[in-house]
């Protein structure tokens, strides 16, 4: 009877997750739909400029430093740097099942912004004389969501190597991720809504391939 009351209450454990999952899943998936619908329509989002001009009143040198050295983190140089050393580190651990997992989940993510990019051919803000030039669209972040993907992921491999420390692994990832995010903002350089559905997809992706993952390990 102790058996079955067990396997019951791990059911219905099992089955509130995965209900909550879903809930996340979905509300964010409906985000960045509104999100795609409202920059494909052309409409403007009025808290996007008065929110980057609020910012900016609080620019000094000291934080325009900090900013760029963040914002480094998502540079296309230093993500490929993470890439190529936590690939070697894979394959000197002899985890090729994740070197093939971490590839498809970084390639695939470059893949969907800059597709989602040149779709939308958002232009960059223009509200001050900036620290530094991007020539590519700005809809959505390619760095909110490739700091999404591949810190995201970077962490949940960490975590797997080293359970004890899990949670502050995920910590610092999340902390990487939100510095980076705000970095861009700060910088002038992508609207409020931009970081929010680079975000978005690079979480929608991610979570996609992790459940992928999960399923096909059982």
């Amino acid at each position: 009877m102790h058996y079955f009351r067990t396997n019951r209450q791990k059911l219905i454990d099992s089955l509130q997750q995965h209900g909550l999952w879903l809930v996340i899943y979905l509300s964010i998936l409906a985000i960045v739909a509104w999100l795609c619908s409202e920059v494909w329509e052309k409409e403007a989002f009025s808290f996007d400029r008065s929110f980057l001009l609020w910012l900016h009143q609080f620019a000094n040198p000291q934080l325009d430093r900090l900013m760029l050295f963040f914002t480094a983190l998502g540079d296309p140089p230093t993500v490929v740097a993470i890439f190529v050393l936590t690939i070697a580190w894979l394959i000197f651990k002899q985890r090729y099942s994740d070197v093939i997992k971490f590839a498809i989940v970084c390639v695939g993510g470059v893949i969907i912004n800059q597709e989602m990019k040149l779709f939308f051919a958002k232009p960059r803000p223009e509200l001050w004389q900036r620290l530094i030039t991007d020539m590519t669209y700005s809809f959505p972040s390619g760095h909110a969501t490739g700091s999404m993907v591949v810190y995201g992921f970077l962490a949940y491999i960490l975590a797997k190597q080293w359970l004890k420390y899990q949670i502050y692994i995920y910590a610092i990832a999340s902390m990487v991720i939100v510095s980076i995010g705000f970095s861009r903002l700060y910088l002038g350089v992508h609207y409020p809504t931009d970081i929010i559905a680079g975000y978005g997809i690079g979480f929608l992706w991610l979570a996609t391939c992790l459940r992928l993952d999960f399923r096909f390990r059982r």
